[in-house]
């Protein structure tokens, strides 16, 4: 599988100034892939240590820092010489070896010449509890499930890819209802790594569908084996209000639909367990889009999505053809759906907010920060072109770039822009130039 995030790679080890690698992301984005196929090409060695599987490296770290005796351990167990300018040491679920994320800070100040890659699952839970963790001495990379430019690439069209990200919409406008098609069909699979696999492989979405549910299945018991035991029945209820959450036209994030009477103070820890894992995604709501965006943020109030469309669909179990064949059916939630697709493009490259004008009279679904400053941006689940939302926000705030996100063809207006779904990652990158 072609993932974006391999040049990153391929950059921090060229890098001069490198330091330990840490690949955060949810479990099942494809992490382990990625490390051993970057290990595999780009170094004539790899040494592949996972700290889930066994008792004697858990320990590891644990006696001291002594470098040179923590290598010679390494050696033994890999059976092999390890060369500084040669191998690539990849430590997986590093948060299974006591001490293992404090390690690191030795590893960078005592040999800085050897290439290492950490990771784990529920890495960023582990990140915020671990109170010796080494700041400033190691690099970071995120990993996300698949965007739909790597789903396009990854199905043999790579082309189409490369034409979308240059922005060349006369020559897409002629693909555009193939490229709708292949929007509808990333909106079931998702891109988990392995659901994408499954589907290219063999081309059964009922297989898809399996795979998807073994994934929720392995995520709801991370929460028991992860999480603190008194948090676990409040992440679960989270966990599964998310649907009831998305279903609303508002989709503010409303405590009272977890249960009757319930308060932020209640489900805050649970809500931050869950976007700290990479499970979910939050977006917080600004009360002014002024740059730094983050300043005007009000982090109580939110909307929270799934990581991923496809374990979306799964965990609501929407049939493939209320998605393929174009069913009324879902009415609202088809608009949840439609967000939760940009909010899982735009947050590999972007932080996400939203936007409300007083007494809730418009409301933009997502801003993002960029060179060209606020960019407002409206989603349509289908081919509606009102934009009464983001003509009350044109107007009031006069940005530089504004933008209707729809099922139509690319169109660029004098006021704001229609970028097409299917090409909604090249927002932000640039690419529009400010009017």
């Amino acid at each position: 599988m072609k993932r974006n995030l391999y040049e990153s790679l391929v950059n921090w080890k060229d890098a001069p100034n490198r330091k330990p690698l840490i690949l955060q992301g949810a479990r099942q984005v494809g992490k382990t892939w990625l490390m051993k196929a970057f290990g595999k090409n780009e170094f004539e060695h790899v040494v592949y240590l996972n700290f889930e599987g066994s008792e004697r490296l858990q320990s590891l770290f644990v006696p001291d820092f002594d470098i040179k005796r923590i290598l010679s351990i390494i050696e033994i167990e890999a059976n092999r010489k390890i060369q500084p300018d040669k191998t690539l040491l990849i430590f997986d679920e590093i948060q299974e070896a006591e001490k293992g994320l404090t390690a690191l800070k030795y590893f960078c100040e005592q040999v800085p010449e050897y290439y290492i890659v950490a990771a784990g699952s529920l890495l960023g839970v582990s990140i915020q509890k671990n109170t010796a963790f080494p700041v400033g001495k190691v690099d970071f990379l995120r990993m996300y499930p698949m965007s739909f430019y790597e789903f396009l690439e990854n199905m043999g069209q790579s082309l189409l890819k490369e034409h979308l990200e240059a922005e060349n919409w006369q020559v897409i406008d002629v693909f555009h209802d193939k490229l709708v098609e292949l929007l509808r069909l990333y909106y079931f699979i998702g891109g988990m790594p392995e659901a994408v696999d499954s589907y290219i492989q063999r081309g059964d979405l009922r297989e898809v569908r399996a795979v998807q549910e073994n994934i929720l299945i392995g995520y709801e018991n991370d929460f028991a084996k992860y999480a603190p035991i008194e948090t676990v029945p409040k992440i679960r209820l989270v966990w599964h209000t998310l649907i009831s959450q998305l279903a609303k036209e508002n989709r503010k994030f409303m405590y009272g639909q977890i249960k009757k009477g319930a308060r932020a103070k209640e489900f805050e820890t649970a809500i931050n367990w869950l976007s700290d894992a990479g499970m979910v995604l939050k977006v917080s709501l600004v009360e002014k889009p002024m740059i730094p965006i983050n300043a005007y943020a009000d982090m109580d109030v939110f909307k929270l999505f799934l990581l991923d469309i496809g374990l979306l669909c799964a965990l609501a179990k929407i049939d493939p053809r209320i998605l393929l064949e174009k069913n009324n059916i879902l009415m609202e939630f088809k608009g949840a759906l439609t967000e939760q697709f940009v909010a899982q493009q735009l947050k590999i490259a972007h932080e996400l907010y939203y936007w409300t004008a007083s007494h809730a009279t418009a409301e933009i679904d997502f801003l993002i920060q960029s060179q060209n400053g606020i960019i407002p941006i409206e989603v349509k689940a289908e081919e509606n072109l009102k934009s009464k939302s983001l003509k009350v926000f044109v107007e009031k705030y006069k940005p530089d770039v504004a933008i209707r996100t729809s099922m139509s063809p690319f169109r660029a207006q004098d006021w704001m822009t229609n970028v097409p779904l299917y090409g909604v990652s090249t927002i932000g990158a640039g690419l529009f130039a400010a009017r």
